[in-house]
């Protein structure tokens, strides 16, 4: 089997490696961005690929996207320290086979690794269960923003403050910061730097 590992850290990709030397036959190439792993992908052809989100340059989740138009068969395990179900869910919509967040043990990454290889989908329990609660519970995602909120994102996005955005917005800054607190209770994230994340991930800007 041949896998990628797509990580911007040499530590943990060196610890995937140690881990995933673990199953039979595995060849392992590395690459700590998505342009370097477009072109392992061209010149490699791995059966599985490992996936961090937050990478420099192409975002996570749209070289995500893009693997899977340079081949729909291939099999993308993402392991990230984003464990929100609005990325899982994204990620999932974009076509991922299966979800890790870096606070897995090493058995489950196992286990996933041989579960998404095989062709089944593998989501990391806490994971799944929250993506089920939510999925069932209203106010949970961004169809739930309202265009103040969205816009608001975007701004964030942008890398302006809650203040500049109050001016640009000609709103109030307690406006602003409350409306923030709402759109992070919808999102399911805690601090605004999540949000500020989120928004460019999922390409709001």
């Amino acid at each position: 089997m041949k896998v990628l590992l797509v990580d911007d850290h040499v530590i943990v990709r060196s610890g995937l490696r140690g881990l995933l030397t673990s199953v039979a036959g595995s060849q392992i190439a590395e690459a700590a961005n998505g342009k370097d792993a477009l072109l392992r992908l061209r010149q490699d052809r791995p059966d599985l690929v490992v996936l961090d989100l937050n990478l420099p340059g192409i975002g996570g989740l749209e070289l995500l996207r893009r693997m899977l138009l340079e081949d729909k068969a291939l099999r993308i395990l993402v392991l990230s320290m984003h464990a929100e179900p609005l990325y899982v869910a994204r990620a999932m919509e974009l076509g991922a086979r299966g979800y890790l967040s870096k606070n897995a043990s090493a058995e489950e990454l196992l286990t996933a690794v041989r579960r998404v290889a095989a062709g089944d989908r593998y989501i990391e329990a806490e994971i799944a269960q929250e993506l089920a609660l939510q999925a069932v519970s209203p106010g949970h995602g961004l169809q739930d923003l309202t265009e103040r909120d969205l816009e608001i994102m975007r701004l964030l996005a942008k890398g302006m403050t809650l203040a500049e955005i109050a001016d640009a917005l000609g709103i109030g800054y307690k406006t602003v910061a409350n409306t923030c607190s709402h759109i992070k209770s919808k999102l399911g994230v805690t601090r605004t730097n999540d949000l500020v994340r989120l928004a460019m991930t999922l390409d709001v800007a």
